[in-house]
């Protein structure tokens, strides 16, 4: 494609060039706006500028990509009120044998979670309750957040869902949801262990130190109370700090445990106060402690019709109970139950109602979803797919779906948008195309030469005009070069671009939107606050990304 005319080039620029600069810095002081009005004033100067149709502004929005990004987004609302986020907290901690163990559990549990939830969903549920782990373990925050931020967008790459770019990639290609992760797959898991491996090496002098400041002595990692580091939880859109059981709930379960201790307790209190002066007074203060153990070792009670009045249909009813000392029955009382037990068994029912519904509705959520990945491997349409998995939850949730709906991101949906249309609007000036005629000969994938450079190209431009618009750019011009030497090669190259543009992210903290949510997450956590500079991430990322990505291009490439 030729370059077009002068003023539409110019225009065209100036657009993109707004666009850019809201996307990269969304808080400039002349325009903070932030990045999704940023790609809708893009798009718009784009056909303001006439450098595109109306007709082709609607046309260029890619709605399969749309779809599966919306599907993705309601599924992983269902799993977070599913607490699957918090199992995977759970998991962190679950017999750690120390620091470096704990770091090691990061860096998979996130590459994992990534690669089936995307990786923005799991640095916004997981960043809070990492850094309150690192905290309470009296341990440095920032290998922890620096392992969540480049693991998880190291694990996203495994998979079309695990973030934007790869959805783009896997519809734009056609690659199918099984080729995806066999291609990528291995580069994943070895890309995880370097980067685990690194991060232990940077590290390991600040992970040796577990020397508490007061006492002097070490201490490892500590167990917490569960509701002490996992009463915290999250949306994909915004945060809740709401407990996954009801408060309501837990004082139905927990009364008659209450009233048991408080009713032992009067009678050791009577006890303790009686001046015990005679031989009666003592066998009185036998029979109550009796009676008090024997209240608390009871473990079965039935009642039986009194035999005294057979014939009646109204005859009295006794209570006995067999202990676990005594293997014998005895009346206990005459009466017929109060009207207080009757209210306590009545509230243990509902609750027990209650914790089986919520079973099954969990147990749905996790067998939808598995469903949905199932499908996705059979190579059923993904876009679809991922609909229809997100409306079938929303039917069998049973109330009204405002509430979850209202958690979708719909403004990354509408940045999606704007930068479909700013990024064609820029195609249709040409340049993009100039710019890759000058630097296609040179890099082909037939050799390594030709790898490396276009490794290179792709990862400064995905740090510069960041990886979503770096594959709406680059996608389909290094297809086309690589369909030109065979079928496979095509293949190959649609892989090679998912895996360098994802972890190209590491690169900076500017280069991933992971990076930004892992560090602003931990910039506002309350009382475990820690800020992660700009300078301390590009330390880490830059010879973790270039080691990283040169591994996973030889197993990619060998593919």
């Amino acid at each position: 494609m030729a370059l077009a005319g002068t003023s539409k080039v110019v225009l065209g620029c100036v657009a993109f060039g707004i666009f850019w600069v809201m996307a990269v810095f969304p808080s400039v002081p002349f325009m903070p706006v932030g990045r999704t009005a940023g790609s809708l004033l893009g798009a718009m100067l784009m056909v303001l500028f006439r450098v595109m149709s109306p007709e082709d502004a609607y046309a260029a929005i890619d709605l399969p990509i749309i779809g599966l990004l919306f599907g993705t987004m309601v599924v992983s609302i269902f799993l977070e009120r599913a607490d699957m986020f918090k199992y995977l907290g759970n998991l962190l901690q679950w017999k750690s044998r120390g620091s470096k163990d704990l770091l090691f559990r990061v860096c998979i549990v996130s590459a994992i979670a990534s690669a089936l939830f995307t990786n923005d969903t799991c640095c916004v549920v997981l960043t809070e309750f990492i850094l309150k782990v690192a905290r309470q373990n009296n341990l440095p925050p920032q290998p922890f957040l620096l392992a969540l931020a480049t693991s998880s967008n190291i694990g996203s790459a495994a998979t079309p869902i695990g973030n934007p770019q790869n959805l783009v990639i896997a519809v734009e290609s056609g690659i199918s949801f099984g080729q995806f992760l066999v291609g990528i797959f291995p580069a994943m898991m070895v890309g995880v262990l370097t980067n685990a491996a690194i991060l232990l090496l940077y590290f390991w002098k600040y992970l040796s130190v577990e020397k508490d400041q007061e006492g002097g002595q070490a201490t490892g990692p500590e167990v917490f109370a569960d509701d002490e580091v996992t009463s915290h939880r999250f949306t994909p859109a915004r945060m809740s700090h709401v407990s996954s059981l009801n408060p309501d709930d837990v004082d139905c379960v927990s009364e008659p445990i209450i009233r048991s201790n408080s009713i032992s307790n009067s009678v050791n209190d009577n006890l303790r106060s009686r001046s015990i002066n005679s031989e009666a007074d003592i066998q009185l203060a036998i029979k109550s402690l009796r009676a008090s153990s024997m209240s608390h070792e009871m473990v079965e009670v039935s009642t039986v019709p009194d035999r005294r009045d057979e014939g009646g249909l109204g005859g009295s009813s006794r209570k006995f109970t067999r202990t676990a000392s005594q293997q014998r029955s005895v009346i206990i009382e005459d009466l017929p139950p109060s009207p207080e037990s009757n209210g306590e068994k009545e509230k243990e029912t509902e609750v027990a109602e209650k914790r089986w519904k919520i079973l099954v509705w969990k147990t749905a959520v996790y067998l939808i979803t598995l469903g949905m990945l199932i499908a996705l491997l059979m190579g059923l349409n993904m876009s679809w797919t991922a609909i229809t998995a997100a409306l079938v939850l929303l039917a069998l949730d049973f109330t009204d779906a405002q509430a979850c709906l209202e958690k979708v991101s719909y403004s990354l949906l509408i940045f999606f948008c704007g930068m479909f249309i700013t990024v064609d609007g820029f195609n249709k000036t040409g340049i993009p195309n100039t710019l890759w005629e000058l630097v296609e000969p040179y890099s082909r994938i037939d050799s390594a030469k030709g790898v490396a450079l276009l490794a290179v190209v792709i990862l400064i431009l995905s740090n510069v005009a960041s990886n979503v618009p770096t594959v709406l750019l680059l996608g389909t011009r290094v297809a086309a070069s690589a369909a030109a030497i065979s079928h496979d090669s095509e293949r190959k190259a649609w892989l090679i671009l998912a895996w360098v543009s994802t972890v190209a992210g590491n690169l900076t903290l500017l280069g991933s939107a992971a990076n930004l949510i892992v560090c602003e997450q931990a910039r506002r956590a309350q009382f475990f606050g820690y800020n992660l500079s700009f300078w301390s991430h590009l330390r880490f990322g830059v010879p973790s990304t270039i080691v990283v990505t040169a591994i996973g291009l030889l197993i990619v490439t060998s593919y």
